[in-house]
């Protein structure tokens, strides 16, 4: 008996215990006395891309209240930067972006947001953080006042971008229009997170490569001839000529683009018309064009003009009616994870955490992401993107069996774990740092 007790209490004494940092018993406590609360007005209090006013001062009032940071407002719009200075050293960007989306919230959250805002379409919409930004802001005050008390385990400079337009894919291009690389330190290493519901709590994800896909919002318009619906010879139909590019497009991936190259041209709107008998003079076509590389990119982008220009000249237009293609503001390329940087803050996580909190998950769509902007190839500044459970485990499971169903991103059902996800994020991102800036 006495041997068997022994041996029971050797092998809990030999069980594994799941690694953190020293610091994580703080980021908890962090969560409790002052990150919830931060968190929850965040997601109560949410705004539209370019409209994120009372966030950003909320955010600038945060950093400047750590101690050491200082903050500047008003770049690229509602932007805000932080800079920490430790001496001399490398220095690393820590970006979290901002806004929310314009969805009715019915997430059943006791603080869900029932916010309304103008939006800058002019149009008053319902506003909800139905993609996490309210996790990536809330972790990144979290992660300034850990590398505050943390001082003496780096060295180098720490600059936090506060981003607005991220659901745009327009607010890292402002703030790099607006001398983000020139105003302000520039960048040895750039690192972001985001978290997600198809992932569990307690995972991080991240991978050399490829993170997300470019993405190209795409406008054309369709230069009709208006007539009755009973006289179509009389006119030229916008509809027609818009049904016949919709479905020519559908080529460009499926016989133009390489079968191991991904792509996608997606038409999400279609506008044209007011009445049953009348044959409009216009139509209007929204798309998103997605890609994994520039070739395939800018093939693809030709190949929407190019349809659309011959469309109409199928159909008689003369050459100064034929549609019109624009690619909007909201354009981004492909996010490239840096494969050296990637591997050390593989290896950081791996240390801080033990092997097991790294999680790999196959690409299934091809979502877009601005961070681009900052670690673009020709800028020289290796990125590093990771994404951070959202979703118990014991939920994913569930909803594998079809027991229940998981509220996508973008959904008005969007909701994740809002403590595990906040300070998971805290603390990895202050991991990142120290590694990176290790004395």
């Amino acid at each position: 008996m006495r041997l068997l007790t022994a041996l029971l209490a050797s092998s809990l004494i030999a069980a594994p215990v799941l690694a953190e940092p020293d610091f994580a018993p703080a980021v908890e406590a962090d969560y409790a006395a002052h990150l919830e609360a931060l968190f929850v007005d965040f997601h109560k209090n949410p705004e539209l891309s370019f409209k994120e006013s009372r966030t950003a001062a909320i955010m600038a009032k945060e950093l400047r209240a750590v101690g050491g940071i200082e903050v500047t407002e008003g770049v690229g719009g509602t932007g805000v930067v932080g800079v920490m200075k430790n001496g001399a050293g490398p220095t690393i960007l820590l970006r979290a972006d901002m806004d929310g989306l314009p969805l009715k919230e019915d997430s059943g959250l006791p603080y869900a947001s029932t916010v309304t805002q103008e939006d800058i379409d002019g149009v008053v919409k319902p506003v909800m953080h139905a993609c996490g930004h309210d996790v990536h802001i809330t972790s990144m005050i979290g992660t300034a006042r850990q590398l505050a008390k943390l001082k003496s385990r780096w060295k180098g400079t720490v600059v936090f971008v506060v981003q607005p337009a991220e659901e745009r894919i327009g607010g890292a291009r402002k703030m790099m229009e607006d001398g983000l690389y020139t105003r302000f330190p520039k960048p040895d290493y750039a690192v972001a997170f985001h978290v997600t519901s198809g992932f569990p709590t307690g995972k991080i994800g991240l991978e050399p490569g490829i993170s997300s896909s470019s993405s190209d919002s795409v406008d054309i318009t369709i230069f009709g001839i208006g007539t009755h619906g009973a006289a179509p010879h009389m006119g030229k139909d916008p509809i027609v000529m818009g049904s016949q590019i919709v479905m020519a497009l559908q080529t460009l991936v499926s016989r133009e683009i390489a079968p191991l190259k991904p792509g996608v041209v997606t038409v999400g709107s279609f506008h044209s018309g007011f009445k049953h008998n009348i044959i409009s003079d216009k139509a209007e076509l929204q798309l998103t064009v997605r890609s994994d590389d520039e070739e395939t990119r800018k093939k693809l982008l030709d190949g929407i003009k190019r349809i659309a220009a011959n469309v109409g000249r199928m159909n008689g237009l003369p050459e100064d009616k034929l549609p019109q293609v624009r690619v909007g503001f909201e354009s981004t390329p492909v996010t490239l994870n840096d494969p050296a940087l990637t591997t050390r803050v593989r290896g950081a996580f791996t240390k801080a955490f033990g092997a097991d909190i790294l999680k790999t998950e196959p690409r299934e769509s091809m979502g877009a992401e601005d961070f681009a902007y900052f670690i673009e190839q020709k800028l020289g500044v290796p990125g590093a993107y990771f994404v951070v459970g959202g979703t118990p485990q014991a939920e994913l499971d569930a909803a594998k069996r079809g027991e229940k169903t998981l509220p996508a991103h973008h959904s008005p059902f969007f909701k994740v774990d809002a403590k595990p996800s906040v300070t998971l994020g805290t603390t990895a991102m202050t991991v990142a740092v120290l590694d990176l800036l290790k004395k």
